[in-house]
């Protein structure tokens, strides 16, 4: 996946802007955006401020984590079947 060049603090910044009444296209012009990637940002971030979006950003980076120990914990479980299964 291509790493945006904003960060999310930035994203959440040029969001507000346009909450404060500047309007879209002179928000894109500014930032060199365009309105399809501001609408992707409004779509993901909006209504976020800087500690939920940190909150959210931690809380995928566990779910990440807990995934991987059930997908390892999954493989020892058909490891062990798939022995038990044969006749010694």
């Amino acid at each position: 996946m291509k790493k945006s060049r904003f960060t999310e603090a930035q994203i959440l910044k040029v969001l507000q802007s346009q909450q404060e009444g500047k309007k879209v296209a002179e928000i894109c012009r500014e930032y060199g955006i365009s309105e399809p990637t501001f609408y992707n940002w409004k779509s993901k971030y909006g209504g976020m401020t800087l500690s939920e979006l940190q909150r959210v950003k931690e809380l995928e980076s566990e779910n990440a984590r807990l995934k991987r120990i059930v997908a390892d914990q999954q493989l020892s479980i058909d490891i062990l079947k798939e022995i038990n299964s044969k006749k010694w």
